[in-house]
């Protein structure tokens, strides 16, 4: 079937070539007929008048028309071998088949499609392909860096911190600048009648609380965790703690209310009590804040500071307690702070 295709082709070719060649063709006849019309041919009236009167001698002149002829198929047919011969070599870009076949004889369109559809197959499988925006190693390089990225921050975070952990602990405490203006001298009544002065409590470690006996709650809380801490302290560092109560309510407690109150948190604990001017004063020196609520007839409040003030034999200030330390926490504190002033 290819040859077929091939020879049918050629033939077209042919075809295509003659017309072509058709206007020089008709140029060579006529030049040729011009040949044999010139006067040393005889013309075909001579002709004419030679076959009636039986002169034969124009054969010459035939022959040599015949040869002309004969000269003109012959270059007819070179022309057209020629023709035929080129388009075999040139094939038609028009014709399909001849196209098909000419890039199946070369191999270097097979190539360049297997390569075409490597590259398709490639892209579809998910290969690398060059040019591509996104490959299996640009994304490995950016995974990556952001993991280099985050060990070493995670890793400068953690040196920072080390940093601020040594530099914390290394920092020493210096000279005080100076005491806290908390305490000073007050002469008050003792719960026993005796009226007693910062001199009387010299000599031991004292913790100082100010509240009233009609508290509903709140001094009783403090009072209780105060009787536990000074168990704790004596058991842990074998220090006696003078835990002292000091009213801020002297209109009702008298000598004989702060006595029966105290006894009931603890044996060593000391109540104080006096005028309203004594402690107004005491008050003031240890920088204690109390005042009257609301009053109806003799039932009333008292708003006050919720502190208890470590005062060291000396009754100098230490330091101070809130609300919101408990038993151990104060327990630890004072024990702290005790041996601390014994080195």
């Amino acid at each position: 079937m290819p040859r077929v295709k091939i020879q049918s082709s050629m033939a077209s070719a042919l075809c295509k070539t003659a017309r072509r060649l058709r206007p020089f063709q008709i140029c060579r006849r006529i030049r040729v007929s011009s040949d044999l019309l010139t006067p040393s041919s005889p013309s075909p009236a001579c002709i004419s008048d030679a076959f009636r009167h039986g002169d034969f001698s124009f054969p010459r002149s035939f022959s040599t028309l015949n040869c002309g002829i004969e000269r003109l198929k012959m270059d007819q047919r070179c022309l057209l071998s020629t023709s035929a011969s080129d388009s075999t070599s040139k094939p038609s870009s028009g014709n399909p088949e001849t196209k098909s076949s000419g890039e199946n004889e070369k191999s270097g369109g097979s190539e360049s499609s297997d390569g075409g559809s490597d590259q398709k197959n490639d892209r579809a499988s998910g290969k690398d392909v060059r040019g591509a925006p996104v490959s299996w190693m640009s994304f490995f390089l950016l995974f990556a860096t952001g993991a280099g990225l985050v060990f070493y921050y995670d890793r400068e975070k953690k040196r920072h911190i080390e940093d601020i952990n040594t530099n914390s602990k290394a920092v020493k405490e210096g000279p005080s600048a100076g005491k806290a203006a908390i305490g000073g001298p007050f002469s008050l009544i003792r719960d026993d009648g005796k009226r007693i002065t910062e001199k009387d409590l010299m000599g031991k470690w004292t913790i100082l609380y100010f509240g009233f006996t009609h508290c509903p709650d709140i001094c009783p809380d403090e009072l209780i965790k105060l009787a536990a801490a000074i168990d704790k302290i004596k058991e842990k560092s074998g220090v006696d703690v003078v835990p002292v109560f000091i009213s801020v309510d002297p209109e009702r407690d008298t000598v004989q209310q702060v006595h029966e109150y105290v006894k009931e948190f603890h044996p060593k604990l000391v109540g104080l009590t006096g005028s309203p001017e004594e402690i107004k004063s005491v008050a003031r020196s240890y920088r204690v804040y109390y005042m009257k609520t609301e009053e109806e007839d003799s039932d009333y409040l008292v708003d006050h500071s919720i502190v208890m003030y470590l005062m060291s034999p000396e009754m100098n200030f230490v330091k101070f307690y809130g609300k919101n330390h408990d038993v151990d926490s104060l327990t630890d504190g004072v024990v702290k702070e005790i041996r601390q002033y014994r080195k």
